[in-house]
């Protein structure tokens, strides 16, 4: 070290000064070595600091941060507050992003030349799926940050499902665009290709009319593959019976490559090919949609115990709370968590297992499952 100086010979020296110093009485001349000996064994055990100095939070780059914002009053009995809603995302997002002002926030996670895919659950309804209150405001919010309106895509699996929910609706109210990803088409050239065998039906891309024909490919949607280059994912908090919870990780997959039904077919196949759809990549290595995931938001507004997707109001009650983070996974395991937690409360005996989803995503580094490796904070009233 720049010192030259080792433990032991510190405290030798440390030794020697005790006795001089006693000798000398000059109760200065302690201070100054008591000092010194400090300065000498800090350097030597080469201590930390007690924070972590990080943009992000005071977080470390490697423990996904999720911010946690809750107000009662944002969703009583299938009526929400608009006005509570908005301050709740405003709070999360300047906590998240840890900007000064919203427009900041929104541009640090997104760019103007960006085309921007807002994913969304629209098959449970307007109620069990992702609420439009919590959508409206990222439209808005972007658009304030001068995102163009064509630049701004709301998504699901299908064009019939985000009319139901209303969503076709708030997209021309706001100009922006509306897609659904099968209807988009799919891309030839991007496969994800598996051992397990689906029969192909209308609407597949190798699908022939009259003839029975099986497949081991899926084709990714051109509407990930060609258009959109950043994904915000909002989510409703609503149970699967498979995996825990219909989540990010399963929301951002779900009419995402045709031929999907083969993997509904086990759990073992499920769990291994959502995060393999992930993951997938182009010829430069960058992911379609792991590397394109600019921000989750998991919609507890309310929450739904039982069911998957459909929308069963007698599972459902209101939690008024909104999760923000940059990992999906991170954000699946605390819905996950909330989950388990209200169905132990309301002594509902159905607990789905423990799937090992989390694990698999968390292998190939889509995002983190182990709950101790987490940052979360919680905001509001």
């Amino acid at each position: 070290m720049a010192t030259g100086v080792s433990i032991a010979g510190g405290v030798s020296q440390g030794i020697h000064s005790f006795y001089q110093m006693f000798d000398m009485f000059n109760y200065r001349y302690i201070f100054s070595k008591l000092l010194c000996w400090l300065a000498v064994l800090a350097m030597s055990l080469n201590i930390p600091h007690a924070y972590e100095d990080n943009k992000e939070g005071n977080v470390s780059k490697n423990k996904p941060n999720i911010i946690v914002v809750k107000d009662i009053s944002s969703s009583k009995r299938w009526k929400i507050n608009d006005t509570a809603v908005s301050e709740m995302m405003k709070e999360g997002l300047l906590q998240l992003t840890q900007k000064k002002d919203i427009n900041t926030a929104w541009l640090s996670l997104v760019d103007h030349k960006d085309i921007i895919g807002i994913k969304v659950n629209a098959s449970p309804g307007k109620i069990g799926g992702t609420r439009k209150e919590v959508v409206d405001f990222v439209i808005k919010g972007l658009l304030k940050a001068k995102i163009p309106s064509e630049n701004i895509v709301i998504w699901d699996s299908s064009l019939k499902e985000l009319q139901t929910a209303g969503f076709v609706d708030l997209a021309n109210q706001l100009n922006v665009r509306i897609a659904g990803s099968k209807d988009a088409g799919w891309d030839k050239s991007v496969i994800y290709d598996s051992p397990i065998v689906g029969t192909l039906i209308t609407g597949d891309e190798e699908f022939k009319s009259g003839e029975e024909i099986t497949s081991r490919k899926s084709h990714l949607t051109r509407l990930i593959s060609q258009e959109l280059t950043r994904i915000i994912s909002i989510q409703p908090l609503i149970n699967h019976n498979k995996v825990g919870v219909s989540g990010h990780l399963v929301g951002l997959t779900r009419g995402s490559v045709d031929n999907d039904r083969r993997f509904g077919i086990s759990d073992a196949i499920l769990v291994e090919a959502i995060p393999n759809i992930i993951a997938l990549e182009d010829k430069e290595e960058k992911r379609y949609i792991g590397d394109k995931i600019a921000l989750c938001i998991t919609d507890a507004l309310y929450f739904q115990y039982l069911g998957q997707n459909k929308a069963l109001l007698h599972y459902t009650e209101p939690l008024g709370q909104l999760y923000f983070s940059k990992d999906p996974v991170a954000l699946d395991m605390l819905g996950i968590e909330e989950l388990e937690q209200q169905r132990q409360r309301l002594k509902i005996e159905f607990q789905p297992p423990r799937s090992i989803l989390y694990k698999n995503a968390t292998w190939l580094q889509i995002g983190e499952s182990d709950p101790a490796k987490r940052s979360i904070k919680y905001f509001g009233r």
